[in-house]
């Protein structure tokens, strides 16, 4: 099928390109989400007529998303999730708890603008990609937590697991150190 995008479409082209797509994709996507339209001659006059308004808008949207971007970039947002002691999350953080915790902020994001390349199945630091328009993308950082103090300890630098870690090692001294001390109580005892 031969289409006309009438706005930039992220692996496929630039706005006024004529380019040939699988029926499927032209169909189900790009004419009823209006990035497109068929290559008929009348439609591509159609576009001619249109190009400069289309261009107009398309710089419109560009310059509010830009805008947009430039407050959400580099935003640290908190989702709280039950975890196991490992850290590893009971489900995963899904681009629907990502625009959640966004609005929760202030920001207008919908879920379809979140880009997760990996899922998010552990605590910790995420970094995700918001893409506002065909050529605005911002980066945002999730803070996976299972408490609002557990937050505050990530985002100062600190790991869930590394703290974890140090606890684990800490009480194994003790303990050993406790039986140091038994074992020199032992001794003296039976000197004696």
């Amino acid at each position: 099928m031969q289409v006309i995008l009438l706005e930039r479409v992220a692996k496929l082209g630039q706005m006024g390109d004529v380019v040939s797509v699988k029926d499927g994709y032209g169909r189900n996507f790009l004419l009823p989400q209006g990035k497109a339209l068929r290559a008929s001659a009348a439609n591509i006059k159609s576009f001619e007529e249109r190009k400069a308004q289309l261009e107009a808008r398309n710089l419109e949207t560009k310059s509010e998303a830009e805008a947009l971007a430039a407050k959400l970039d580099g935003q640290q947002f908190v989702v709280i999730r039950s975890a196991s002691d490992a850290g590893a999350l009971y489900g995963s953080v899904t681009p629907r708890d990502c625009a959640e915790a966004a609005e929760a902020a202030g920001f207008t994001v919908d879920r379809k603008q979140i880009i997760i390349l990996k899922p998010i199945k552990d605590l910790g630091l995420h970094d995700l990609s918001v893409v506002l328009h065909p050529e605005v993308t911002a980066t945002i950082t999730m803070n996976v937590a299972r408490s609002a103090e557990e937050a505050e300890l990530q985002a100062s630098g600190k790991s869930i697991q590394d703290l974890a870690a140090e606890a684990e090692a800490e009480a194994e001294f003790e303990i050993a150190e406790l039986f140091d001390e038994m074992g020199a109580a032992n001794e003296d005892g039976e000197d004696m």
